[in-house]
């Protein structure tokens, strides 16, 4: 007897995404499993009922009887997890900490849960690093929200009136979505810069096309992670940062 995946619709205020689409749904007949989501689960996401095939759908109170794994993005209110059989399992970004009702309502439940926002990052998990992957989509919308709002043209122009000259983009934090904003704004046609304590990212920033803002503060820890600043370092940095930012039309950070 095959398991029910299933995945309702997301209800926080600004949320269009959506846990299983059909493309994941595919994947999933394809191994026998039974996928079944609440009507409309996908619309917010542009994928109507109809674009998932062999896909079966229901109310939210039967996709909970029925669902013996429930896929989120984010958690849902806490009495949906009262309404799942004991001993299902929840997969999704559970926002765990300083949620002591939510860990009771799945604890009462007897439910088996993975917070993914929590999943170590090793190799072996990469596929399923969802800060990564959410991380590249923010810097990409970060830099198209900034593209919109600045008043100046972000690639050089040249018309017959005269040459514009492009617009200065300065991401600060070379991380997943840093490095994404970064390739986002060269692909726009800004003049980019990258900032970051870590001296190791400047290969990466410049492997982009960016160049990279060496303000002569690093702060490099381990695992690739930066540790924290000293208060004479932050200072130095502070004052770096603040006289380099005059020149820059766009600052993401």
């Amino acid at each position: 007897m095959s398991i029910t995946v299933a995945a309702l619709r997301e209800t926080a205020a600004v949320e269009r995404r959506v846990a299983i689409t059909p493309e994941v749904a595919k994947k999933w007949r394809g191994k026998g499993v039974r996928v079944l989501l609440e009507h409309g689960a996908g619309e917010a996401a542009g994928f109507p009922d109809a674009s998932y095939v062999d896909v079966e759908f229901a109310a939210a109170d039967a996709v909970l009887a029925q669902a013996d794994l429930l896929a989120c993005v984010l958690p849902p209110e806490d009495a949906v997890f009262g309404r799942l059989r004991e001993g299902s399992v929840v997969v999704g970004q559970l926002r765990p900490y300083g949620a002591d009702a939510r860990l009771a309502a799945l604890s009462a439940r007897k439910l088996t849960v993975f917070a993914l926002e929590l999943l170590p990052r090793t190799t072996r998990a990469q596929a399923m690093d969802v800060l990564s992957s959410q991380a590249a989509v923010s810097g990409y919308r970060a830099m198209l929200i900034a593209a919109e709002a600045c008043p100046k043209f972000f690639p050089m122009l040249t018309t017959a009136a005269g040459t514009i000259r492009p617009s200065k983009v300065l991401v600060i934090g070379a991380g997943v979505a840093g490095l994404q904003a970064i390739a986002t704004a060269r692909r726009l046609g800004a003049q980019i810069e990258g900032y970051d304590v870590r001296p190791e990212t400047r290969e990466q920033v410049e492997s982009l096309g960016a160049k990279f803002l060496d303000l002569g503060v690093t702060a490099a820890g381990s695992g690739g992670y930066a540790r924290e600043l000293s208060a004479e370092e932050r200072a130095a940095q502070q004052q770096a940062l603040a006289d380099h930012l005059k020149s820059f039309d766009v600052v993401v950070s």
